[in-house]
């Protein structure tokens, strides 16, 4: 199975530059646990004050919600989170207990 995702989040501006430092070399833990989660393909773009970021996940349907949850659990990544969400904007109009605001998939060519 595999399922694909579009999330945006504003960002501060005047941070963008450390955000990409940040992504430019993420820490091995959080990279292990996106691997492990079956996280594919995973990007993230800038433009003005807000971020998008393109994501699939390649796991089984019925283990989504365990292994994100294994994802939050994993080493250094309420540490990673903390860095990233002091940078972060989240939307006003975005989903009950959402940080980054989901997107509804409206057009897909493979």
């Amino acid at each position: 199975m595999m399922r694909r995702f579009g999330q945006i989040i504003g960002v501060d501006p005047e941070r963008i530059e450390e955000y990409a430092a940040y992504h430019a070399d993420i820490w091995p833990e959080i990279a292990l646990a996106l691997d492990a989660a079956d996280i594919r393909n995973y990007s993230i773009f800038f433009h003005g004050e807000h971020l998008f970021a393109y994501l699939e996940y390649h796991g089984p349907a019925e283990e989504y919600d365990t292994r994100m949850e294994a994802v939050a659990n994993s080493p250094r990544m309420a540490e990673w989170w903390a860095v990233m969400g002091a940078m972060q904007r989240p939307l006003p109009e975005r989903g009950e207990g959402e940080w980054w605001m989901n997107m509804r998939e409206v057009f897909h060519l493979a």
